[in-house]
């Protein structure tokens, strides 16, 4: 399963683990599939999309999560990945 596949089946914390792994070991083993190899990076790309995920959600049609769950913390951490 892809990542992006993966994150959308998140629902319990134990989920959020396995995602979190994956995500590891995608970084590893797919480097140029990131734009934010670096901590630096990723915690920045985090902070702006986490800024920015408003809009995120309006393009699918979806009201902004006010209160986070661990899907959104993976959907975060997913788009951290490369978000620019």
């Amino acid at each position: 399963m892809n990542l992006e596949d993966q994150v959308n089946t998140i629902s319990s914390r134990k989920d959020f683990v396995v995602f979190v792994r994956a995500l590891s070991d995608s970084l590893r083993s797919s480097p140029n599939d990131w734009e934010n190899t670096d901590l630096e990076g990723f915690l920045d790309a985090l902070a702006g999309w986490v800024k920015d995920m408003d809009g995120y959600f309006k393009n699918l049609g979806e009201s902004p999560p006010q209160t986070p769950d661990w899907k959104l913390v993976g959907q975060m951490l997913l788009a951290a990945r490369i978000y620019e």
